[in-house]
């Protein structure tokens, strides 16, 4: 995997920087994203500059490749599917939390709407 996903001498190095570190920053950031009721395309939007950040990250302190198409498309692709799951679980709760009478839970990542409960005019069925 070495040269493909990262170019440090160890894969630990890619999984501290990337995944915890600008995996940590990338779940804040969807977390917002979703806090704020904007829209789930904004998660790619932010996720571009969080890439470049952890790509400097690697270049100051492991002596990486600053500018580097393919480790920088495997930085954003990283942070941006954690911090798309991070929108993803925040607007799950938030939608069944603020409209609780409408949706309920499915996963952690879904809902769905309420069963509405059967009225007297519509148990008779048509008239």
């Amino acid at each position: 995997m070495q040269g493909i996903l990262y170019e440090e001498p160890s894969a630990w190095l890619f999984i501290l920087v990337t995944c915890l570190l600008g995996g940590w920053t990338a779940w804040m950031t969807g977390r917002a994203i979703a806090g704020t009721w904007r829209p789930v395309w904004q998660v790619v939007l932010w996720s571009v500059p969080l890439a470049f950040a952890v790509r400097f990250i690697h270049f100051a302190l492991f002596d990486g490749t600053l500018l580097s198409l393919r480790f920088g498309i495997a930085d954003f692709v990283v942070v941006a599917a954690i911090s798309a799951l991070s929108f993803r679980r925040r607007r799950s709760r938030q939608m069944t939390t603020q409209y609780r009478w409408l949706y309920e839970r499915t996963g952690p990542f879904t809902w769905r709407e309420r069963p509405q409960p059967m009225t007297p005019s519509s148990a008779a069925g048509p008239p």
